[in-house]
């Protein structure tokens, strides 16, 4: 599997936050309640109705305000560093030379146009030379080193069973569409999606000189192996079993098991000198074999080319990513296409993202914001121990345990305190295609290096401009890259209400992943282990279905639902997050205090703080399709979810029997 890491996306509008909160030293003006809401009917709308009724949708955006759509804005930060960079002239090799080269070459649409797909036909012309298997896979490996994956998905990462070395990982792939099901259900979105995937690959066919018809008939071909596939992928449910996904076998039993894929030779062309791996899915791989025979190599031929294409498709010239464009505006209802200037600060950020974030935490990110934060993930750690401790469904030694876990945590804050190199990556003012082959390849010999190393645990997964934050089990460690750390999630200079309700939520949501439904099976060193008694693990997992079952009642779009099974996880460090928050707010002075500001007591402050950072308005399409492949509840459920759930919410807004988020004590959750 690649890196088992939980993400939380959970952005910031600057302008935003000046219109919600006007801020003078140690205290917030709340303003944008809509009193017309009754906190206990709907607090997600109490909180943020007035801006959610008001605000507008950008045409380049699938929603607006917090959570993901809020590294737009960020981004306007790293443009205009970008802007400044690239217009000057740097020393060749620097970091300031290959990030200011290449973001210049990708907004040379000039150039970009004249070339069309000039710089693919090497490789379709690879494609059409391929003569057997062997060739097909030696055509695939070579690819997979570009970034340019399609029958197989390698990684290196720790292993799961000795997590101190790496391992060689594979995982299922081989489709284009979000996930498995959009391939078989047939409600008319779906076939809508279908029909527009299609006629994109039909598309992008004409446009390398292929007639209508046969670039259709091209489409067809690819897409019946795609479905072929599909139907030996898991479920993103199923893919959440940890252990189902740990299968390691050696080379020697893989290529007897799976003889057309010719392991030991794939292998090698891939640069892996190893004896055994991990198969994440096994199911797939005993697919791609039987297909590998049942398949016509000229079928192949054209499924290769459809992959290149829609992988590259957005490097090329303008009709190329115009064709990317109408399909996905069909998915996610994005109206019009971001800035060339957006597309490209983003690109820089994928493809050159230690070197961007070096220039972007020199001049936004203030040392005071770090070590503030390592103070509240302390508090949050503190107060997590302290619910362990008060937990009356689980035994002594496997609480001592769970204690033992927390304090190996390792937490990262900030920035790395070792950048990436990318002194190998070679980057021209004139070839934005080279360039992101060259950060491409980079990023594979890096991962490829690693291969039967000791695990490198001072490796981020995120860059540090990305508003996020995340967990890795593995690693049994937190992190909070520079980019959430400001307002309204952060600020050192904001009242402590809004600060534990902000980054607090998120430090415990963070925390509580380790102990969620997958968390919960690594050890402190980061093992798959049982490392709880039966007992206990039974009571767990009764409560992890209690949420499942809660949040599978949760109408999202008309009669589309939160998908339980497949949240759970989130939904878990949701509820626990606000719990451990307010623990450790309540720790603090202002905590203890009653003292209304801005008409509102601490606690109530506390609660809306939560609601404003989960501020999200989104497209209908883009929300069909984030319920059917996100791990995440809507932001809405993010908010009323959890909160339906704590009694000290109850207590702040005299929620009573009647309101529409009342539950009865008894049937409030409580995993942690």
């Amino acid at each position: 599997m690649k890196p088992f890491v939980f993400f939380l996306l959970a952005m910031l509008v600057a302008g935003t936050y000046q219109q919600t909160y006007a801020q003078t030293a140690k205290r917030v003006v709340i303003t944008g309640i809509d009193a017309s809401k009754k906190p206990g009917d709907d607090f997600f709308k109490y909180a943020n109705g007035i801006w959610y009724d008001s605000i507008r949708i950008p045409d380049s955006q699938t929603g607006v305000g917090s959570y993901s759509f809020l590294n737009y804005p960020q981004r306007t930060r790293l443009k205009g560093i970008l802007d400044s960079i690239s217009a000057s002239q740097s020393p060749a090799g620097s970091i300031e030379q290959k990030v200011g080269d290449f973001y210049a070459s990708g907004m040379d649409t000039a150039t970009i146009n004249k070339r069309g797909h000039e710089p693919l036909k090497p490789l379709l012309a690879r494609i059409d030379g391929i003569t057997d298997v062997a060739s097909l896979l030696k055509s695939v490996t070579d690819e997979q080193k570009a970034g340019n994956g399609s029958i197989i998905d390698l990684y290196v990462g720790p292993d799961d069973k000795h997590s101190t070395v790496t391992i060689a990982q594979f995982s299922q792939t081989g489709i284009g569409l979000p996930e498995r099901d959009y391939y078989f259900k047939t409600d008319s979105s779906t076939l809508a999606i279908q029909k527009a995937y299609q006629n994109y690959l039909t598309r992008l066919f004409e446009l390398t000189g292929t007639d209508a018809a046969a670039a259709r008939k091209n489409a067809t071909v690819t897409y019946d192996i795609e479905k072929q596939f599909a139907s030996a992928h898991k479920t993103n449910v199923e893919l959440r079993d940890v252990k189902a996904n740990y299968n390691k076998l050696a080379v020697a039993a893989l290529s007897t098991k799976q003889p057309a894929l010719h392991w030991a030779a794939l292998l090698d062309n891939l640069g892996a000198k190893v004896d055994s791996v991990n198969i994440g899915q096994l199911a797939y791989y005993d697919k791609l074999n039987a297909m590998l025979d049942s398949v016509s190599l000229a079928d192949w031929k054209i499924y290769l080319k459809a992959h290149a294409l829609t992988n590259y498709s957005n490097f090329l010239s303008q009709p190329f990513v115009d064709a990317s464009f109408a399909y996905s505006k069909i998915l996610t209802g994005q109206a019009v296409r971001q800035t060339r200037a957006e597309e490209m600060t983003q690109a820089v950020d994928q493809s050159l993202g230690d070197a961007l974030a070096q220039l972007y935490v020199k001049k936004y990110f203030p040392e005071s914001a770090k070590k503030r934060m390592a103070v509240l993930v302390d508090n949050l750690k503190k107060a997590f121990e302290a619910r362990i401790d008060r937990l009356d469904w689980m035994s002594d030694s496997t609480k001592a345990k769970a204690k033992d876990k927390l304090h190996a945590f390792t937490q990262k804050i900030g920035y790395p305190d070792k950048w990436r190199d990318y002194s190998q990556v070679v980057v021209k003012r004139d070839t934005y295609f080279e360039n992101r082959l060259s950060a491409n390849n980079h990023r594979f010999l890096s991962n490829l290096n690693k291969l039967g190393k000791p695990v490198d645990r001072s490796e981020w997964h995120t860059t540090p401009p990305t508003v996020t934050a995340y967990n890795n089990p593995p690693l049994n460690e937190i992190v909070f890259p520079a980019g959430i750390l400001q307002p309204p999630y952060f600020d050192v200079n904001a009242d402590d209400a809004l600060n534990y309700g902000g980054i607090g939520m998120v430090i415990g949501h963070e925390i509580t992943h380790s102990f969620d439904d997958q968390g919960a099976q690594y050890d402190k060193f980061g093992n798959v282990t049982d490392w709880w008694t039966k007992t206990d693990y039974a009571k767990f997992k009764s409560r992890t279905q209690q949420v499942i079952d809660q949040y599978s009642k949760f109408t999202v779009l008309d009669s589309l639902h939160i998908k339980g099974a497949l949240t759970v996880g989130e939904n878990t460090a949701d509820i626990a997050g606000v719990a451990i928050a307010y623990d450790a707010f309540k720790l603090t002075e202002q905590g203890k205090s009653t003292t209304k500001l801005d008409g509102f007591t601490p606690d109530q402050r506390f609660f809306i703080s939560i609601a404003r950072i989960w501020r999200v308005k989104t497209r209908d399409a883009y929300m069909n399709m984030y319920v059917n492949t996100n791990p995440h509840s809507p932001a809405k459920w993010r908010v009323n979810g959890p909160l339906m759930n704590f009694t000290p919410f109850y207590k702040a807004f005299n929620i009573q029997p009647g309101d529409k988020m009342f539950k009865p004590e008894k049937d409030r959750i409580t995993v942690w």
